[in-house]
Order: structure tokens, then sequence, then C-alpha cells
């Protein structure tokens, strides 16, 4: 590797790191929401939290599976996103880091942190004692663990099989939202 490259691997992964505490320590105190709400509650975030970091998961494996060429041919027709879809694709290692390791990664710790908010609801709900309560936080936690870990491997299947679709949904995606941004701002 370059020694140029080298420093801007070192660099962008710095930046990362950096900007990954506060944005840790931000999302994490949801789960002082999750300490405030039912059980059920609760269970449902923690759902949805496992799913956004199984997407974004998927969105840093499928950049990197991708491949440009579809993207010419699309954005050579016009076609709605594929040009920032060859931008995902050519920057696959950030995008890559950022939705797998900074997303995913922080969706993983949040959604262990919200099945243990809300396996202290549910003991509350069901007023448990002893061993109870020790139980229903080992099946609660080993649930959303495998939960987690089930989906991953479902989402990465995909990704490999079929990294254009996703990336271009993605490229949709963001390219709206950075309309819809530009049309605020004017």
């Amino acid at each position: 590797m370059k020694r140029s490259t080298w420093r801007r691997s070192v660099r962008f992964a710095s930046t990362i790191a950096l900007l990954t505490f506060p944005i840790g320590g931000i999302v994490d105190t949801s789960t002082v929401f999750l300490n405030e709400v039912a059980w059920y509650v609760g269970a449902l975030v923690v759902v949805c939290i496992v799913v956004i970091g199984v997407m974004f998961d998927m969105l840093g494996l499928a950049a990197a599976a991708a491949r440009e060429t579809p993207f010419h041919a699309m954005a050579s027709k016009r076609v709605f996103g594929a040009r920032r879809a060859i931008t995902i694709v050519r920057n696959a290692e950030k995008v890559s880091s950022i939705c797998s390791d900074v997303v995913g990664d922080i969706a993983g710790v949040l959604s262990g942190a919200g099945a243990l908010a809300v396996a202290t609801q549910l003991i509350l709900a069901v007023g448990a004692t002893g061993w109870h309560r020790e139980l229903i936080v080992i099946v609660l936690t080993a649930f959303i663990t495998s939960f987690t870990v089930g989906l991953k491997a479902v989402g990465k299947a995909i990704a490999i099989q079929s990294p254009t679709p996703i990336v271009l949904f993605a490229s949709r995606v963001l390219e709206t939202a950075l309309v819809l941004v530009g049309r605020a701002r004017k």
C-alpha cells in the first residue's frame, strides 16, 4: 500500500473513531427512554434497532460486493440514483466502514443494552424474584443475540447475491433525501 493511501486510510479511521464516541453516547441515551416505557414497547424498539443494524450491515457488504458496470449502464439511461450508486461503489471501503462498523456495531451494542432494559421492565411487570429474574435476563438477551446473528446471516447472503439492487435502493434513498434537503434550503 502506498504511503499516501495508508495515511488517508489511517486519517479516515481516526476520524470515524473520534466521531463514533459522541454518536454512540447520544444514541445510547435511548436506553434511558427504554427504562421508562412498558416492556413490550421497549421490545419493539429493540427489534427496530436490530433491523436497522442489519440493513446497514447489508448495505456495507453490498457496497463492497457491487460492481460499477451495471450502474454506468443505468446512468447512461438516466436511471434515478445510478450516479450516486457509482459514488457508493467507488467509495466502498468508506461506505462499508461507516455502515457496517459504525452504524451496525452501534446498533448491536444498543440492542444489547436495550434488551437488558426490556428485561428489567419485564421483571418488574411480572414481579419475578430470585432465579426467575436471572432467567428472564438470560433468555431475553440470548434471544436478541440469536435474532441479530440470524438476521445478519440472512442479510449477508442477500447482500452477496444481490448487491446491485441494494446499492441502487440506498442511492435512491440518499438522492431523495438530498433533493428534499435542497428544497428545504431554498
